[in-house]
């Protein structure tokens, strides 16, 4: 079966979604201390997404979606985690969904009866995202192994009409606003992976654990527990054995974590800037003006800049089947964009000094939220470091 696909390139549909963020953007960015401050979601964050038709970005045009392509939600990623990285954190993990079982599964093989099937449950599944506001979260992890495609403990039991499914998933964000939770779970009698989704209004699914961290506050990533929740055959959201397939043939799949913070390293340069730029009152020196403050900004824009070129390079290049070489770019832009952040929000403390630490200064949220990045899995830094540590030098390493 032919399968029709967006191009994906077109500097035009980018630019004018790109120009949407920027309207939507200032708004975002007032928002962002109070959901910080009350570890509350971004409800109206979301629903100026979903009035800008947000919700289906990475939808092709033929169900009535956006028609983005991959490299172009990385960039607009990056564009909303400039104004609120929680925002852009968040947003992630429904558009996964949809680049999963869009743009990655379009590329996978798959028999022609079996995409029949896949193309019939993402059509009902875009249908609702678009005309009921479907919001789609995607937990994968639980707690009990460092990758993405081993280690899971969530079952799925084979009973009529679907699955069974018991388990838990730690860090679950949008837990208590998502529609659908869409989780991977080990198929009991098949010892495989499934991908599908469980109604966050199914009686077997219950939302523990308080949500009080150091950054990232408003994803609500609070723990979900699944207890013979029930999801009926239509919700696999990839046909059996494509889980594998999708983590070996389309790994850039894992590293849409990274707009958020690309977009709030963007985010920390911009309030330098500003800071920076400002006047002081008469009779003191101004920030500008301090050779030291001159170098701390020009170290900033530095670090920026060469995290930028490395995401950029790579999510252009993105695609099926990357070479290990360009899997292993993949990995590095990761890493350097999660721990470049962090690096850029204490640089810009020091830069900036002690009045930049105030609550009323955006500087401090930044710098927590910053430092979230480089634990988050499946593509976290010690799983970066760990797989470019082979690269190159063993015959049989993976990327």
């Amino acid at each position: 079966m032919a399968v029709q696909v967006e191009p994906q390139v077109d500097p035009e549909r980018r630019e004018r979604l790109l120009a949407i963020v920027d309207e939507l953007g200032p708004a975002f960015r007032e928002r962002s201390p109070r959901y910080d401050r009350e570890a509350s979601f971004p409800f109206e964050n979301f629903a100026d997404l979903r009035d800008a038709g947000f919700y289906g970005l990475c939808i092709p045009t033929r169900y009535g979606g956006l028609g983005a392509s991959f490299a172009d939600y990385m960039q607009i990623g990056a564009a909303i985690g400039s104004y609120c990285p929680v925002t852009a954190l968040t947003f992630n993990m429904h558009i996964q969904t949809v680049l999963w079982t869009g743009t990655a599964a379009d590329d996978l093989d798959m028999p022609d009866d079996v995409r029949a099937v896949h193309e019939e449950r993402r059509s009902a599944l875009y249908r609702r995202i678009i005309e009921d506001g479907a919001l789609q979260s995607q937990p994968l992890s639980e707690g009990i192994a460092q990758g993405a495609t081993r280690g899971f403990a969530t079952t799925a039991t084979r009973v009529e009409g679907g699955y069974r499914i018991n388990g838990r998933k730690i860090f679950a964000s949008l837990a208590g606003a998502a529609s659908d939770y869409n989780i991977t779970c080990v198929e009991t009698s098949e010892d495989e992976i499934l991908f599908l989704a469980v109604s966050a209004d199914d009686p077997g699914v219950e939302i523990v654990g308080d949500w009080d961290p150091l950054g990232m506050r408003g994803t609500v990533s609070r723990t979900l527990l699944f207890t013979d929740a029930f999801a009926p055959d239509d919700a696999v959201l990839l046909p059996p054995g494509l889980y594998n397939q999708l983590a070996e043939r389309w790994p850039y799949v894992y590293m849409t974590l990274t707009p958020a913070y690309m977009g709030l390293s963007k985010a920390i340069i911009d309030f330098v800037r500003e800071y920076m730029s400002s006047q002081a009152p008469p009779g003191i020196t101004s920030r500008r003006d301090v050779p030291q403050k001159q170098q701390g900004w020009a170290e900033l824009q530095i670090m920026y800049e060469r995290s930028r070129a490395l995401f950029d390079r790579v999510v252009e290049e993105a695609g099926v089947d990357p070479t290990p070489d360009a899997l292993a770019r993949a990995l590095a832009a990761s890493y350097t964009v999660m721990e470049t952040a962090p690096q850029l929000a204490a640089l810009a403390i020091r830069v900036c000094g002690g009045l930049s630490l105030l609550k009323e200064h955006r500087l401090e949220q930044l710098y927590r939220d910053a430092r979230c990045g480089s634990t988050m899995l499946p593509w976290s830094a010690e799983v970066c470091l760990d797989r470019l540590g082979r690269h190159g030098i063993f015959p049989d390493a993976e990327g």
